[in-house]
């Protein structure tokens, strides 16, 4: 029988009651950004207080002995001074699937809420730009994030453990924490790629992240490395917190993948592209026509980013053309999640075209799970075959029809459709003439 604690019996019936309907805050901030002026977001403050009750009563230990991952956190708050340290669940075995989100696709919500509480953070606070002031115990939270497979790991606590789990759009779910005052790892097999990458302090953080992800190194690995201060030219390297390095990593590679997929023929058909996971259903379609790119987002009510909608959907959406981005998308790291995955198909199949990502979330999408389930499911559908239709109308037809949406909110929402119906009718036009 597995030691894994149980997942614990929420009550998800009180707490405050908050709308977000189309056009509202919510969508765009998703818990990180306090565009509605307030210190704590209050959806997330309202699961904040459903405190993981874990099983082995870690809130009472002042020390844990478990198998990392391997895993490591890096903190915002505080910035440039934040927390940081590693990841280490009270037992051992292969613990593995508790931080490698890429394993994640056939697991559910409470499956994933019961990995990551499971998970205790050891931290210790730091400069970002010096965090080798904390001398071992950075140097081993380092060796950490870049193993290759679970290790041992002993961690003491200046204080008793905190029961607590942080709940994020942008990253996936982190659980319990205390203040680390010895930390000892055992076992420690480092990944051969990174352990280049790391040795060569010429090398910039952007070119390690590339050259990690040619060489076959999962991508939750590399935002590992990224965030422990593991990338970059010597005299440069900072710790990036946790939720950043994510989004960076996905940025990065795709904008890599992105120069020479501009130069690729075009797609010569429409295909659409499905997959659901957590009440998360997602329509990939793939229009012919120069590179572009555009992510709307539905939430329903009942959802956690529209837990009092009533009837209303709250939709969110942002858009590049052939050029790219020169600012930050205003929805976020599921826009970089998903984009990465698209870029890294079109590459895969050498063309080039106009791509439209539709995420919708239903009830059953409670908790903040983290970009990885963009990624992962867009992945995910892309890996499966499309349905392939001659115009657009069709495709665009048998979209509508897998969606709860309703489809006049989508086409109201998205630049991409009115981009691409509005090439249609000029070259229509022209053949006219």
């Amino acid at each position: 029988m597995s030691n894994m604690p149980q997942t614990p019996a929420w009550d998800l019936a009180g707490g405050v009651e908050i709308r977000a309907i189309r056009g509202s805050q919510c969508i765009y901030c998703l818990g990180s950004r306090a565009l509605c002026g307030r210190k704590q977001c209050p959806i997330l403050l309202r699961y904040s207080k459903l405190q993981p009750v874990v099983k082995l009563r870690l809130e009472d230990r002042t020390a844990i002995d478990g198998a990392s991952p391997p895993g490591v956190f890096v903190g915002r708050i505080g910035y440039p001074r934040v927390s940081v340290g590693p990841l280490v669940p009270p037992y051992f075995g292969n613990t593995s699937m508790l931080d490698h989100p890429e394993s994640w696709w056939s697991i559910d919500l409470e499956k994933l809420v019961e990995y990551r509480s499971s998970l205790v953070r050891g931290i210790f606070n730091v400069n970002v730009h010096n965090p080798w002031e904390a001398g071992r115990l950075f140097e081993l939270t380092q060796e950490i994030a870049m193993a290759t497979q679970p290790l041992e790991a002993s961690l003491e606590f200046s204080k008793p453990v905190k029961a607590r789990i942080v709940l994020d759009e942008d990253a996936q779910p982190f659980g319990p924490y205390g203040l680390v005052e010895r930390l000892e790892a055992r076992s420690i097999k480092t990944n051969h790629v990174i352990e280049k990458a790391y040795y060569d302090e010429d090398l910039k953080a952007s070119e390690a992240v590339y050259y990690a992800y040619s060489s076959g190194v999962p991508v939750s690995s590399i935002q590992k490395a990224l965030s422990a201060a593991v990338f970059g030219v010597r005299k440069r390297r900072r710790l990036v917190p946790t939720r950043w390095s994510i989004t960076a990593v996905d940025s990065i590679l795709a904008d890599k993948m992105m120069d020479r997929i501009r130069m690729n023929p075009e797609v010569g058909e429409y295909m659409v592209y499905e997959s659901e996971h957590i009440d998360n259903r997602f329509i990939v379609l793939i229009s012919p026509g120069r590179w572009s790119y555009e992510f709307i987002e539905m939430f329903h009510p009942g959802s956690v980013w529209n837990i009092g909608g009533e009837d209303n959907v709250a939709i969110g959406s942002d858009y590049e053309d052939t050029e790219g981005r020169t600012t930050y998308a205003r929805i976020g790291g599921c826009y970089y999640a998903a984009r990465l995955a698209v870029v890294e198909h079109l590459h895969r199949i050498r063309r080039q075209g106009a791509v439209l990502v539709l995420r919708e979330a239903g009830p059953g999408y409670l908790l903040p799970a983290g970009v990885w389930l963009v990624r992962e499911n867009t992945r995910k559908a892309l890996a499966g075959k499309p349905t392939c239709f001659g115009n657009l109308d069709a495709a665009l037809a048998y979209s509508a029809k897998k969606m709860r949406t309703p489809w006049r909110l989508i086409v109201k929402e998205s630049m991409l459709l009115r981009n691409i119906r509005g090439r249609r009718r000029i070259t229509e036009y022209l053949k006219e003439e």
